[in-house]
Formats: C-alpha cells, sequence, structure tokens
C-alpha cells in the first residue's frame, strides 16, 4: 500500500491524532539542531561531541515522554510517573551543568544569544510537558520559566518570552483536548452506528415473533383439528391439511417480507383474520368498532390484532373474544386466562416498544376471575 493509500484508509479521528502527535514530534526535529548550531562556533571539539550527546539524549527522552503522555490523555495508559521523574531529574541536571560549564555569556557573544538559548531550551521542556502535566501545573511552570528569564534577561524580552510559554501552553492543551474530543466523538459515532444495527436485529427478531408465533400456532392448531377428524374418519380431514399447507406457504410469503424490511400489518385485514382464525379455533369473536384510519397507526394495531390473537390461542382456554376499536384505542378481552400465570412474554415486549416508537401505550391486565385485557392506545 502505497502512502496516499495508507493515508485514505485512516479515518479522521486518525488522521487528526497523527496530525496532534507530529506537531509535538516535530518540535524535536527542529529544537534540538538549533541547541546544537547555538555552541558550535564557540566551543570546543569535545565540548560540542557531550552537548550534541546531551541534547539528542534530552530529544529522545521527551520524545518518548510525550508519547506515552498522550496515550495517558487518551486513557491508553497509566500516568508516566517515573518517566516523568526522569525527564525532571533530567532537566534539572542539565541546568545545572549548564550554569556551571558557562555561567556567564558565551565568548564572543552577547547576552541575547543566550537568552535565545533559554528559550529554546524552554520551549523544548514546556512542549514536552504540555502532554503530561495538567494546565495549571504547567501555567506555573511557564511563570517560573519567565521569572528566571526576568533575572537572566531584559525585563520587555523576559516578558515577551513568558507570554510566548503560556501561549505554548494553552495551545498544546487545546490540541490535547480536541484531540480527546475527536476521538470521544468517533466511538459514539461508532456506538450510534452499533445500536442502529442491534435495533434494526431487535425489530427482525420482533417482527419474525410475531409472524411465526401466529403462523405456527395455527398450523398446531390445524394440524390437531386434521387429526381428530382423521381418527373419525372426515374427509374434511383433507381440507384442513390443504389449510395447514397454504398457511405455510403465506407464511414463507411473510418471512421474506420480514427479511426485506418491507412487511406491514394491515388493520382490517388482521381484524378479518382474526376472526375467522379463532372461530375456526371454537372461539366467539366479536370485532366492535370500525377502521376509520390507514397508515402507520394502522397497521401498529394490525400488528396488536396479531399478537393478541396469538396469545389467546398459545396461553388461554378462551371461549370468548371480544375486539374493540374506538378511534385509535384498540382493546382485546378474552376469557380462559389463569391470572397467577400471567407472564409479560417476549411477544408483548415487542408490541409496547413498536407501539411506544409511535408515541402510543400498551397495557396487558388480568382481571378475576379468568380474564385477560390488552388495551393499545395511540396519540
Amino acid at each position: 500500500m502505497n502512502l496516499l493509500g495508507w493515508w485514505r484508509s485512516r479515518g479522521s479521528a486518525a488522521r487528526f491524532d497523527l496530525f496532534v502527535r507530529y506537531t509535538f514530534y516535530l518540535s524535536f526535529v527542529f529544537l534540538p539542531p538549533l541547541l546544537i548550531t547555538s555552541f558550535a562556533r564557540e566551543v570546543s571539539t569535545t565540548a560540542l561531541i557531550v552537548i550534541i550527546a546531551a541534547v539528542l539524549t534530552y530529544a529522545l527522552l521527551s520524545f518518548r515522554l510525550v508519547h506515552v503522555g498522550i496515550e495517558h490523555h487518551l486513557g491508553h495508559g497509566p500516568f508516566p510517573r517515573r518517566l516523568m521523574a526522569i525527564y525532571l531529574a533530567t532537566t534539572g541536571a542539565l541546568l545545572v551543568a549548564g550554569q556551571l560549564a558557562y555561567p556567564d555569556p558565551l565568548p564572543g557573544r552577547q547576552d541575547s544569544t543566550g537568552d535565545g538559548i533559554s528559550v529554546i531550551f524552554l520551549v523544548l521542556a514546556i512542549t514536552t510537558l504540555s502532554a503530561v502535566l495538567r494546565p495549571r501545573t504547567l501555567l506555573l511552570i511557564a511563570l517560573a520559566g519567565g521569572a528566571w528569564m526576568l533575572l537572566t534577561a531584559p525585563p520587555d524580552n523576559a516578558l515577551f518570552m513568558t507570554l510566548m510559554l503560556v501561549f505554548l501552553v494553552g495551545a498544546f492543551r487545546s490540541t490535547l483536548w480536541m484531540l480527546r474530543i475527536v476521538w470521544e466523538l468517533d466511538r459514539s459515532r461508532e456506538v450510534r452506528a452499533n445500536l442502529a444495527v442491534a435495533e434494526e436485529r431487535l425489530r427482525f427478531a420482533r417482527d419474525l415473533h410475531d409472524v411465526v408465533g401466529r403462523n405456527l400456532s395455527v398450523v398446531a392448531l390445524k394440524a390437531e383439528l386434521a387429526a381428530q377428524l382423521a381418527r373419525r374418519g372426515r374427509d374434511t380431514a383433507i381440507d384442513e391439511m390443504l389449510e395447514v399447507r397454504r398457511i405455510a406457504h403465506e407464511s414463507l410469503d411473510e418471512l421474506r417480507a420480514v427479511v426485506s424490511g418491507y412487511r406491514t400489518a394491515d388493520l382490517s385485514a388482521e381484524l378479518a383474520g382474526a376472526r375467522s382464525l379463532l372461530a375456526s379455533a371454537g372461539i366467539d369473536c366479536r370485532v366492535i368498532g370500525d377502521v376509520t384510519f390507514e397508515g402507520e397507526p394502522a397497521g401498529a394495531l394490525g400488528w396488536a390484532v396479531r399478537e393478541g390473537v396469538t396469545n389467546v390461542l398459545r396461553h388461554s382456554e378462551a371461549r370468548t373474544c371480544t375486539i374493540t376499536l374506538r378511534g385509535k384505542v384498540l382493546t382485546m378481552t378474552n376469557d380462559g386466562v389463569a391470572t397467577s400465570a400471567f407472564r409479560f412474554g417476549s411477544g408483548l415486549t415487542g408490541l409496547h416498544e413498536r407501539i411506544a416508537a409511535l408515541g402510543g401505550s400498551v397495557t396487558a391486565t388480568p382481571e378475576a376471575p379468568n380474564r385477560f385485557v390488552l388495551t393499545v392506545e395511540l396519540p
């Protein structure tokens, strides 16, 4: 994979992360050479080699601390206490060594050059510490550096350098804050996508339960009826088995529609189907009221009728069932229910989720002595 392909394969958060990291890392590319060249012409070869080794070692230590500090800031690792202690000790040792080796300005140089070396070193240190320490601590360090510059440089230069260090602290810390926010947004987008997938799976499972549950109940009922008729030598057993075959074919068509995501429940058709199905099971079914609306609300109440009929067939020994429709309020009442055995199962849970998405409510309540009332109300 070439460089362009590698860059395009990274997400927006990963690109911004790379940009922020290299903003820090570039400091360790440009600042160390500036420090080395500041000494190159005024010190001996041996001293220059020592300075180069010290600067490069300090730059590598700074690079490592920045990397670990960013990982800690993003929550990917612990706070680098040991590395931080080593870095602070090294910084203090370099400052003391530099002061002891060169207590006065370099030969042939003005004080401003020494100030420039101090500024480069302070910028390198502040850049590194910005990835690890908190803003308040960084500001105190920046002000301390400015106070030190005030003792060794003209007041105007010291004030400018102090403001520059404070600006660097704000810039680097705000960049890290934005980096964390970008990663959090990226994770939120991923979580939202996963939730959408989970919601679609729940919808599919709910629809599959509604289709398979009701139709398998019908198949079982029809098959049992055909078996009873066959034992009695009735020719109508053949008709019942043909009906089972028809229902099985319809179930396959409905399953295909569920998979495609285009399946809807027609309220009028469901009411007619409920009346016919319950009648074939020996249950007296009455439908009170008419359908006066269409669209998604009618489809939702159609699902309610389907789930209610499924529960009547599977979980009761009903003899009567009344379906009442008043506006957008549907009530199903049946007998033959053991009150103590009532359980709010997956079918009613799925129905509640479907109706709640439209702003409605579902109430399922057993009533003494053996009745059950399902109420679905849409806004």
